[in-house]
């Protein structure tokens, strides 16, 4: 108890000393986020994938490299889902002024998931070269083991859920019957 007390101290005081930032899982993968959709919109006023490319690459390096150990595992496995994410979000939000909203919704998502394809790559070799150093292969190893040792399937367990206790009764112990009266 002694020992949670010490590093429970170390770490408050660390954050309150202008420490290092660490990003959870999820506030890594808000990063990433943040950076598809500023990207998205700082492409839409130049007029290129280019600028929004790499503010997705950038955000995903940010979040590979602010994102604590623990979680390295969830950010490796986030881009292409974020980048969904952000492209369908904007392409809503963008692409809803025409005629046929259906097809100009579908048609602008298409063109602009083809279009970042490669950015989308490279946020994810990226992320994956920054986090594998610090411990992504490991935590995949751990997780690996840890569910070898789990029986999805256990049908020995689940084929009679039911259980009675048929137990004989005992010598000399009498059962009730209906017609018995105390």
């Amino acid at each position: 108890m002694r020992e949670r007390t010490t590093a429970g101290r170390r770490a408050g005081a660390g954050a309150g000393t202008g420490g290092p930032v660490t990003l959870t899982g999820r506030g890594g993968i808000v990063v990433m986020f943040a950076a598809a959709v500023l990207g998205d919109a700082a492409g839409g006023l130049t007029g290129g994938a280019l600028v929004a490319g790499l503010v997705f690459v950038a955000g995903c390096g940010a979040a590979a490299l602010l994102t604590r150990r623990p979680d390295l595992l969830t950010i490796a496995v986030s881009p292409p889902a974020v980048f969904l994410a952000a492209t369908v979000l904007w392409v809503l939000c963008t692409e809803t002024g025409g005629g046929d909203v259906l097809v100009s919704v579908l048609l602008g998502l298409v063109t602009r998931l083809g279009a970042g394809a490669p950015w989308l790559l490279a946020g994810t070799v990226l992320v994956v070269a920054v986090t594998a150093p610090r411990g992504l292969f490991a935590q995949a190893r751990e997780l690996r083991e840890r569910l070898s040792g789990l029986r999805l399937f256990a049908e020995e367990e689940n084929q009679n859920p039911v259980r009675w206790d048929e137990a004989a009764p005992r010598e000399g112990r009498r059962l009730p019957h209906h017609g018995d009266v105390d």
